[in-house]
């Protein structure tokens, strides 16, 4: 088939990687000028990975990841343990494949140089996606500026902003959680040798926590703070806010927390509003699907988002190799994602709310209630296997 994708973000390129290895001829319609990607790190466990080595790309990531030892959700002042994660090689050993830390920036870069190796003509830049038509066997793209693509179907992988979905689905306002969120990356030679073990520290207290852990062997440190606030609204990524805010956000929180806001540029603080999406019950038509977080934003706080878009594009493939009809494809693929993406969603926030029980007392009884059931909350996640799991 001639399969038209938007956007050339993971969950693009991985979709565009996973179609072209069945042999169809995909077209990346992407709206920058050229491949780029903002952001900081993301979690990437064993079921993206497998995703990945499908790819062949999985060596190449481990060179400029990290393997955390494990996950630590601490106490924001004193920093004990509440309830631990084991990842490392036990991680590895029990799910075939590790976790680890990525830059953003890193794993688009080796998606997007694979993509480039394969078929660099396939990508048109500059193309940002103004509408859609389905007639008959085809659908036809309508760009902002007047041009017009026509394929089989049509993949929107544009983002939380989608347009195609406000087309497919109607506009549907997300939520405002009254969250926000911090982040930044700090080169790990500024701050001392014994710093942080190779972990990720979960920082956690009344209306607020941080996360922090390495990036790229272990060369940069990346957080990410989320505070319950009111009085800021933009949602983008790119937009900085001032150093002092971030500071005051986090006053008498643990020294790890304290070193790393320290350590951070002061013009480099990324600050952005968190928004709820609730699961669609469908998010295809004949010839049109939505994929990544076009169909199912999630909040960050599963560190899932990444993982569900690349685990989109291999099913999706799978959907269309497994039947003739482009439709019935896109509605098996549909089906087969549906609930576990819905899941991820509500899990998010739910977890969200875990890390801000305000009351102390409280909040070290809900890490403990997680450690009598070790092992058990959390497999689905990477146990699931896109390769190989049964859709119908």
């Amino acid at each position: 088939m001639n399969i038209l994708i938007a956007g050339a973000g993971i969950g693009g390129l991985t979709a565009a990687l996973c179609l072209q290895k069945s042999g169809h001829q995909v077209q990346l319609l992407e709206q920058a000028p050229e491949f780029t990607e903002v952001g900081a790190g993301i979690q990437c466990g064993a079921n993206a990975l497998r995703v990945l080595d499908y790819l062949g790309l999985k060596a190449e990531i481990e060179a400029i990841a990290v393997d955390p030892l494990r996950a630590d959700f601490r106490e924001h002042k004193t920093g004990a343990v509440l309830h631990s994660l084991t990842f490392g090689q036990d991680y590895a050993q029990r799910h075939g494949a590790p976790y680890l830390h990525v830059h953003r920036a890193d794993l688009h870069q080796i998606l997007a140089n694979a993509f480039n190796d394969r078929a660099a003509s396939a990508v048109t830049f500059n193309t940002t996606v103004a509408s859609y038509i389905e007639q008959g066997d085809k659908v036809t793209v309508q760009t902002e500026d007047g041009r017009q693509f026509e394929g089989d179907c049509l993949v929107a992988a544009d983002g939380v902003k989608s347009v195609i979905r406000d087309q497919l689905l109607g506009h549907r306002a997300p939520v405002f959680t009254g969250n926000i969120a911090w982040r930044g990356v700090v080169p790990a030679d500024r701050l001392p040798a014994d710093f942080m073990e190779k972990t990720v520290s979960n920082f956690v207290g009344a209306n607020k926590h941080m996360v922090i852990y390495y990036l790229r062997r272990q060369q940069l440190v990346n957080f990410v703070g989320v505070v319950e606030s009111d009085h800021w609204a933009e949602a983008s990524w790119s937009q900085k806010a001032p150093w002092q805010e971030l500071k005051n956000d986090f006053a008498g929180w643990h020294p790890t927390v304290q070193a790393v806001i320290d350590a951070v540029d002061k013009d480099q603080c990324y600050r952005w509003a968190l928004h709820n999406h609730n699961p669609f019950d469908h998010w295809s038509s004949a010839r049109v699907t939505l994929l990544g977080d076009a169909a199912h934003a999630t909040l960050p706080f599963m560190a899932s988002g990444a993982a569900m878009a690349i685990e989109d594009g291999r099913i999706l493939q799978r959907a269309l190799d497994q039947v003739s009809n482009v439709e019935q494809g896109l509605k098996l693929y549909q089906r087969n994602r549906l609930a576990r993406t819905a899941k991820i969603q509500t899990m998010s926030t739910q977890m969200g709310r875990l890390y801000h029980i305000k009351k102390p007392f409280l909040l070290r009884m809900a890490f403990k209630a997680l450690d009598l059931l070790p092992g058990k909350k959390d497999q689905f996640l990477p146990d699931y296997d896109a390769n190989t799991v049964t859709i119908k």
